[in-house]
């Protein structure tokens, strides 16, 4: 098992990082990485040095009807491989994952039947996914989740009828949902970021196209504010907060063509300029930051669905090979709990 590359031999962690093993207290083994560029990147992105390296990537779900799988996996640096994880108790494709105090969430979605209002909830201590979450206040695919404040935001997806401009809020200590200000555009497949204390919600489909559109939501006094729009339309993005910039990655175009292309946001001049392109279309990837390096994981390019992961070097504005995951996860999702 491993990050494997295309030919199925593993592959090493990128140049720039190296573990070091120590042991801890009780005889368990810790690892910290050491990088000669780490410290730049936190100076860059305004962070504290992490004295321990904790990261953790689930890739969950992915679920087809040709696929239904619905695998889901772990990534475990120390051993440079995957292993599997509990499976969801639902089957199901389009869902929303997120994470909140060190707990996965999957939101929504749907199977060839029909679409879901549950929520389920993973822990990683545990290995068990719980079902005891508050459902969402209608059935609904294609949601975007995301956390911020201590809550989880789910926010738009499509009922099966229409795309939805409805968000709503959920507080882990009452379990409940409640909603929110409706954003101003009926969005599904959208994507979120938090940055500077506001809620930013990009793209998507409105039920008719893929929009450039982007929207930033205060939650001090619950209204949204239109930003200057992307340089490309597109759905089904994969989408993270990187130095201190909101990168987005991928998806789909107006012409439902898979994207390769890669934009990031500056919250200083609120512009969007190109970054370089991923080697692949990744359509339904995940973008995320993982042991400070960005990474792009898994999607599909139209014709097949990947396993391979690229990394992201700010230094050089270029994307290499990073390996593969060991399972194919059709419109899966990653998430990173630190």
């Amino acid at each position: 098992m491993g990050v494997y590359n295309e030919q199925g031999a593993a592959l090493e962690e990128p140049e720039t990082y190296h573990m070091l093993i120590q042991k801890s207290k009780g005889g368990s083994t810790r690892h910290r990485p050491m990088s000669t560029r780490l410290s730049l990147h936190r100076r860059l992105s305004k962070c504290p040095p992490k004295a321990i390296s904790t990261d953790m990537m689930f890739v969950v779900g992915g679920w087809t009807q040709d696929d239904p799988s619905c695998l889901v996996e772990q990534f475990c640096p120390e051993y440079n491989e995957w292993r599997t994880a509990a499976r969801m108790v639902n089957n199901r494709g389009s869902v929303a994952v997120g994470t909140l105090d060190g707990q996965i969430y999957t939101v929504g979605g749907e199977d060839n039947i029909r679409c879901y209002s549950s929520v389920e909830r993973y822990s990683p201590d545990t290995d068990s996914w719980s079902t005891d979450v508050a459902p969402l206040s209608s059935p609904r695919r294609g949601v975007c989740l995301v956390a911020m404040d201590g809550y989880l935001y789910a926010i738009g997806g499509h009922d099966g009828i229409t795309a939805m401009n409805t968000v709503e809020r959920y507080d882990p200590k009452m379990n409940t949902w409640s909603k929110q200000a409706p954003m101003l555009t009926r969005r599904t497949g959208a994507v979120a970021a938090v940055l500077g204390g506001h809620l930013y919600v990009i793209g998507g489909n409105d039920g008719d196209m893929a929009l450039s559109s982007v929207e930033r939501y205060n939650p001090i006094d619950g209204t949204w504010l239109i930003c200057a729009h992307m340089l490309s339309p597109r759905e089904n993005a994969g989408c993270t907060v990187y130095l201190g910039h909101i990168y987005v990655a991928g998806g789909k175009d107006e012409l439902n063509l898979e994207l390769c292309a890669v934009e990031r946001f500056d919250p200083e001049t609120m512009r969007w300029s190109p970054v370089k392109r991923m080697r692949h279309k990744r359509n339904n990837t995940s973008l995320i930051v993982f042991n400070s390096a960005l990474l792009a994981v898994g999607g599909s390019d139209g014709v097949t669905n990947l396993k391979t992961i690229e990394v992201y070097s700010h230094e050089t504005n270029t994307w290499r090979h990073f390996g593969s995951m060991k399972s194919k996860h059709p419109g899966g999702r990653v998430a990173v709990l630190f």
